[in-house]
């Protein structure tokens, strides 16, 4: 046999093989197709005897959404003042074009970085969440040793060309802005802090959750609370 023979087979061959596998894939993809298909057609599903089970307090939480006009901002770093500019303009432009606050649903995700944001002033102070989470006091530019969105004093925020604005969770709330915070980044930075101060986990932890400020939902994680609120209609955007 020849050289250009031998490696004619050696193609040819090579051909086959692959060949062979596509035939292979190509099957068992119209198998997984056809089975569901087949079985749909042939058989009724059994009536189910088993209730369904209880929703999460936090998928009842998304409930709350209400409005024709419905966001998802998330908020994964601190980010200056834009986790809460954000829907402060969403609200103030809707108002603008005849929709009231009533028709807006607005949920604020913190998650990752941000999270500090849904804790009181204690523990920003206790914990100097201003340097752990690189979370600037807006008007000292130093690191914050309080929570600056919560309770924020008059005059603490004006936008040039628009002004002093209520940008505090705690006016957004009142506008009916809902906001969440992530269960898994909760866990995951109390247990870094604990460990770096020498303390239990657990404890940390439960300091923690116990200083949630009112109204803030904890959610299993952020990413997850994304989900949900664009299950629940929301349009999605990313709060920087």
């Amino acid at each position: 046999m020849t050289m250009s023979e031998n490696k004619l087979n050696q193609v040819t061959e090579r051909r086959g093989f692959l060949g062979s596998i596509a035939s292979v894939a190509a099957a068992i993809s119209l198998s997984a197709i056809a089975s569901p298909l087949n079985l749909v057609g042939q058989q009724k599903p059994a009536a189910s005897k088993t209730k369904s089970p209880a929703m999460h307090p936090a998928d009842l939480w998304f409930n709350k959404i209400k409005g024709s006009h419905r966001v998802v901002y998330d908020a994964p770093h601190p980010n200056g003042l834009f986790p809460f500019a954000w829907p402060k303009v969403f609200l103030l432009t809707n108002g603008a074009t005849g929709s009231p606050p009533s028709d807006c649903g607005v949920v604020v995700v913190l998650r990752h970085d941000a999270i500090a944001y849904a804790f009181e002033d204690r523990l920003w102070a206790k914990y100097k969440f201003g340097e752990i989470f690189k979370a600037e006091d807006p008007k000292t530019k130093n690191p914050s040793t309080r929570n600056p969105f919560w309770m924020p004093m008059k005059g603490d925020f004006k936008i040039p060309g628009i002004g002093e604005v209520e940008i505090g969770i705690n006016q957004l709330q009142s506008h009916g802005v809902l906001f969440c915070v992530c269960d898994a980044a909760i866990t995951v930075y109390s247990a870094v802090v604990a460990e770096q101060l020498g303390k239990d986990a657990a404890e940390v932890r439960k300091d923690w959750t116990d200083g949630l400020l009112p109204g803030i939902q904890l959610v299993p994680s952020g990413v997850w609370a994304l989900g949900r609120a664009q299950e629940h209609k929301c349009k999605y955007i990313f709060a920087g």
